[in-house]
């Protein structure tokens, strides 16, 4: 797995680092005493020029220690104009120009500020700089490694302890985002079914999980109609993985979808771009991801995750539209476009977790460009007949820093789903897809009252070639640990 950035707090006098960040607001002194003396006196000048008067945005450096060390003034403005997008802005640009710089570690003097304070926030910070140096460089010949080691964090002395405990989530949280990244990043021709069932059953095992993994056999066993048409086409046969971890209080399923590679099967997707459909598996990564960080943190919670894994591709043996296909519940779903095949491989594996009576199922997929059409690349879209889930996985994405909409589930949305010759059909119309999609999966969740879909099909991954950031996001990780760590409670 990818080496973290190691994060540190320190009150009391900072030690010392290759680099030193000094975030001030305009209308806030800084406690420049704990940069010792040389460090005091440079932040001091630097605090005169020009660029940080007035309204305090801008920034400054200097050398310290003729030149072994540097120190860096970031103004953020008025205290009372600075808000959680900013908070994003600043956490990146730090990393960035520490990785960028080439030191091995980074000290950072945070001021007393509300959107610093308290553990969520701590463990936030804690997970941004802790992925700083995060690449996947594994097929790279000449990849370079970060040199950056470690951050430390100089806060207020009466922050210890919640930073204390913030740090050691967010590290962990980091910890299951890379591995999210790593295994939605490897490509289509390593990572094929099989493959992530392995890694699966790797994984589970150093987890201490009990972990199954059903073959095409077994799929045919349990009438698992869905997963094996989408899978019919691939000379990579379908799996299904159920892991199941942690003892608690109250038991939680996870599903998350595994397309490992979707070319649209039949209904063939156009061939540009089509290369990021390997990211069509980051639900069923960021499931994994979900299960490293618990398994570091170990909550109260039991949870059951369920992977479907397939590869969608147009062969003699896919399936077509116009096939009818039967799924693990009984429901018969009449296939209108092959491209729509996440909803079908999530209805085996929801009839599967529902049936085992968890108290509450979330799901993650890539389900519908609609849903990137509705709110853009950078929030996924939230669907549960519960409010009370709906308002818990909200404030837990709020809390992580990961944007998450609520979208409705009217009675509409299904009636456009019911087939003509069988219960369902697997494609609406042009308008709503998002919610329509949705409302399909809504079949399959059985007596589970308290259950969630999430759309992550926008910020899931970062496409475009020219794109610096370009790879999976490991987005959902965060706000579903943060979630089962609150209880699952607003």
């Amino acid at each position: 797995m990818t080496q973290l950035v190691q994060v540190n707090v320190q009150t009391g006098r900072l030690r010392a680092a290759d680099r030193v960040v000094v975030v001030v607001f305009s209308d806030l002194p800084a406690e420049l005493g704990r940069l010792g003396a040389e460090g005091s006196r440079v932040a001091g000048e630097l605090l005169r020029r020009p660029l940080l008067r007035g309204a305090g945005e801008g920034s400054a450096e200097a050398s310290l220690e003729q030149g072994r060390r540097s120190l860096t003034i970031l103004g953020l403005g008025r205290r009372s104009a600075f808000q959680e997008a900013a908070l994003a802005k600043l956490l990146d640009r730090i990393a960035k120009e520490s990785r960028d710089s080439e030191v091995r570690s980074v000290a950072i003097l945070l001021p007393e500020h509300e959107l610093f304070a308290g553990e969520a926030s701590a463990a936030r910070i804690a997970r941004e700089l802790a992925l700083a140096t995060y690449r996947f460089g594994r097929h790279e010949k000449r990849a370079k490694a970060s040199p950056l080691a470690s951050f430390t964090l100089g806060v207020p002395r009466g922050w210890k302890a919640a930073y204390g405990k913030g740090v050691e989530v967010g590290t962990a949280i980091a910890a299951g985002v890379a591995l999210a990244r790593d295994l939605a990043n490897t490509p289509p021709n390593e990572a094929t079914p099989d493959w992530m069932a392995r890694q699966a059953r790797s994984l589970a095992r150093r987890w201490g999980a009990r972990v199954a993994v059903l073959g095409l056999g077994e799929l045919r066993r349990r009438r698992m109609g869905g997963i094996i048409a989408v899978g019919g086409g691939s000379g990579n046969p379908p799996r299904m993985v159920r892991i199941e971890l942690g003892t608690g209080g109250r038991t939680v399923a996870l599903v998350g979808k595994g397309v490992t590679f979707d070319t649209g099967g039949i209904s063939i997707k156009p061939a540009a771009q089509m290369e990021e459909m390997k990211w069509d598996k980051c639900g069923a990564c960021g499931v994994l991801g979900v299960l490293e960080a618990l398994s570091r943190l170990k909550p109260a919670v039991r949870v059951r995750a369920y992977l479907p894994l397939a590869e969608n591709m147009p062969d003699g043996k896919a399936y077509r539209p116009g096939d009818i296909v039967r799924c693990a519940n009984g429901k018969t779903v009449e296939v209108l476009n092959t491209d729509a095949e996440g909803r079908m491989i999530l209805a085996d594996a929801l009839s599967w977790a529902a049936s085992e009576n968890p108290d509450e199922l979330i799901e993650l997929s890539t389900l519908t460009g609609a849903c990137v059409v509705a709110l853009g690349p950078t929030g996924a879209g939230l669907f549960s007949p519960s409010d009370e889930l709906a308002g818990a996985l909200l404030a837990a994405a709020a809390e992580s820093g990961e944007r998450l909409w609520r979208l409705p589930l009217w009675p509409e949305f299904l009636e456009e789903m019911r087939g003509s010759h069988a219960d369902l059909k697997n494609s609406g119309g042009r308008w709503g897809g998002a919610c329509t999609a949705a409302a399909f999966l809504s079949q399959f969740t059985g007596g589970v009252e308290r259950w969630a879909h999430l759309d992550i099909a926008g910020p899931a991954y970062v496409g475009g070639d020219a794109n610096p950031k370009r790879g999976a996001t490991g987005y959902g990780v965060a706000l579903t640990v943060n979630w089962l760590r609150n209880d699952g409670r607003s």
